[in-house]
């Protein structure tokens, strides 16, 4: 089971999430202001984080901001705000999921199971993914570029091994955010920035690609560079 930290200033709401989620065989802290929800993230960590958004001190989508500076657990939003351009904006914001108030405790159930799945586990975990000098360690979420550790966040390395299991195929950016992002919705902006992010970790640019190369109008495909060795297959032995 997992360790849960429950972000909510509203007592009877809280106390409901603790009870379903101690039921539930979780492990639970909770706080009630954003700046104790940093500091329990920061000093102690956990599994999984369920924000609200109306916290006295501080915004929940600004919190969200500081979170993801901290570290890339998952974060549920939980909120009253049914609005459509709100969700999408705090998604591309680094949330990944939300639920609208009220819902129930086997809804909250099921989409934590959901995030801590993908938190987890990758296409193939378990194997080594090496494209070129890429080697991805899906089990470990462990990636080296030329025998270098390579530093990601946890999105970064969903969107990496995600293409290093299909190499050479164009994958449309629709696909993407279904399967990295796990959102219905979203745009291009999502994938722009992480690629950014990527290339610069990956020594590579958008005009000067080695790995990652964007088809435009099209997706993104992940290719051995010209220089290098040929592709491994997924279970680490060598592509005939």
């Amino acid at each position: 089971m997992a360790t849960v930290l429950v972000v909510e200033d509203d007592p009877f709401v809280r106390s409901a999430l603790i009870r379903h989620l101690s039921g539930a065989g979780h492990a639970v802290r909770s706080v009630g202001t954003a700046l104790e929800a940093l500091r329990e993230v920061a000093q102690i960590g956990c599994d999984v984080v369920i924000l609200d958004l109306g916290l006295p001190d501080l915004d929940g989508s600004e919190a969200l901001k500081m979170i993801r500076g901290l570290t890339d657990v998952p974060v549920i939003i939980s909120t009253a705000r049914d609005d459509e351009a709100e969700i999408v904006r705090l998604l591309n914001a680094g949330a990944d999921d939300y639920l609208v108030k009220p819902f129930s405790g086997d809804h909250l159930s099921a989409r934590m199971a959901a995030v801590l799945r993908r938190a987890g586990s990758a296409p193939g975990s378990g194997q080594l993914l090496q494209v070129g000098g890429l080697c991805i360690d899906l089990q470990r979420r462990e990636v080296t570029l030329d025998g270098a550790d390579l530093d990601l966040t946890r999105r970064e390395f969903d969107l990496l091994s995600f293409l290093a299991a299909r190499p050479g195929v164009v994958v449309p950016r629709r696909e993407l955010l279904a399967e990295v992002w796990r959102q219905p919705y979203g745009t291009d902006q999502t994938i722009d920035v992480h690629l950014s992010w990527l290339r610069r970790k990956l020594g590579e640019t958008a005009s000067q690609p080695r790995y990652l190369h964007t088809v435009r109008g099209v997706g993104v495909r992940l290719d051995v560079p010209h220089n290098s060795a040929e592709p491994a297959a997924a279970d680490g032995q060598p592509t005939p």
